[in-house]
């Protein structure tokens, strides 16, 4: 069993940074693929980063490539998401999710694990 907190959202503005956390439970969290999703209201879920168990493959979404970095301190049972250059379609709540095996990683329905998600808004 893992659980998982998100923590670091907020209200930014354009061409502004945060970094989100995702801290979990669980002995064996080390052992699972991780990623970040996001959903704006009206919308769907959406995989926007991804991060293997050893850290080694960071798969991104198109719409955030080279301005979001995703990143593992499994010794802290921690994962980053560094979100630079925001927009304001970059506006959701921002969920981690983390399953263990190999799979689809962009689908949802892959994860075994969420967390309650944190609020990003950035104004223009």
């Amino acid at each position: 069993q893992v659980q998982l907190v998100e923590s670091g959202g907020g209200l930014v503005q354009a061409g502004g940074s945060l970094r989100l956390s995702c801290a979990a439970s669980g002995r064996t969290f080390s052992s699972y693929f991780t990623a970040w999703f996001r959903q704006a209201p009206g919308k769907e879920r959406d995989f926007i980063a991804g991060i293997t168990a050893s850290g080694s493959t960071t798969p991104y979404a198109d719409s955030v490539k080279g301005r979001f970095t995703i990143s593992r301190d499994n010794a802290k049972n921690t994962v980053y998401l560094q979100l630079n250059s925001l927009k304001p379609e970059d506006t959701a709540v921002y969920y981690c999710a983390a399953y263990r095996g190999a799979g689809n990683y962009v689908s949802s329905r892959r994860y075994d694990y969420w967390g309650q998600g944190t609020q990003v808004t950035v104004s223009s």
